[in-house]
This record gives C-alpha cells, sequence and structure tokens, in this order.
C-alpha cells in the first residue's frame, strides 16, 4: 500500500525505547513528522536522527512531534537513543506492520536481510491527513529536510 497526500495516515500503536505504548491518535491535534528508517546505529540512519535532534527547536516551533520507527527492539533502539541523545521518542515496529501499513518496508534488504522499514518521512496534520510523503528508494539517501519543513510551515 502506498500513502499518499491526502490519505487518512493509518493509526498505530508501538513500544517506544522506554517501554511505553505510544499511538498516532496520541498527537491528534497536533502535526507529526513521521520517520521511518531501516536500522539503528548505522551510519546513514544515524545521520538522518542527528539532523532531526540538532533541528528540533525548528520543528517545535512549526508545532510539529517528531516520531521515528524501525524495526529494530525496543531495547536496540533505548541504547541507540541513550547514546545519541534524541529528543523525540523512538518506537520498535519489530512485527512491521506499521512499516507495511504506510508502503514503507522493504521485503528484500542487503546482506541477505529481509523486512526492514524502508527510509521515509510523512508529515500529518492535525486532523491525521498525511501532507507530506517521501519513500526512498534507496536506503543510502536521505529524507528532503526542507520539503519536510515546508510542508510544515504551510499548515501552520
Amino acid at each position: 500500500m502506498t500513502i499518499k497526500i491526502g490519505d487518512k495516515a493509518p493509526n498505530f500503536t508501538l513500544r517506544a525505547s522506554d517501554k511505553s505504548e505510544v499511538s498516532l491518535e496520541d498527537y491528534k491535534g497536533k502535526h507529526v513528522v513521521l520517520l521511518f528508517f531501516p536500522l539503528a546505529f548505522t551510519g546513514v540512519c544515524t545521520t538522518e536522527l542527528c539532523t532531526m535532534r540538532d533541528d528540533m527547536s525548528k520543528y517545535e516551533q512549526l508545532g510539529a512531534q517528531v516520531l521515528a520507527i524501525s524495526v529494530d527492539s525496543l531495547f536496540t533502539l533505548e541504547k541507540f537513543k541513550a547514546e545519541n541523545n534524541y529528543n523525540f521518542p523512538l518506537l520498535s515496529d519489530f512485527n512491521k506492520q506499521v512499516s507495511r501499513a504506510y508502503g514503507s518496508f522493504y521485503e528484500e534488504f542487503v546482506l541477505d536481510m529481509r523486512g526492514v522499514a524502508r527510509r521515509s518521512a510523512f508529515v500529518i496534520d492535525k486532523e491525521g491527513t498525511v501532507q507530506y510523503a517521501e519513500v526512498l528508494e534507496s536506503a543510502g539517501d536521505l529524507p528532503n529536510f526542507t520539503a519536510i519543513k515546508e510542508a510544515l510551515s504551510n499548515l501552520t
């Protein structure tokens, strides 16, 4: 399934790195930047999330909550978050349901790995409608951070 601009964002409930449950519904009334990333502790994923961390004040000014999702276990994400001082929730889609629902999934990845989240970025408005959708073919590419901020700017 491919999520497009104008679609209702699929709701989900996942465990965060602190073991709490987090639902998209928890952020109704707030804009959400939803990021899917392949694997914790890899170069491009670390760069992506550190970029978000370092620019968090801009996302907060735009009224957005950042949520990042991978298929890593919540225990791996807990260590990844602590080592990099991420200031937003990291959510475990260990069972791969949310990645699939958003069309952000590699059936076949590198080095014979299967079932990994595809690097993607979505902006979801206060009503739960997708206002920006970017699903990258190459895991080596970063999302268009400028376009993400632009989409948020158009909502405020």
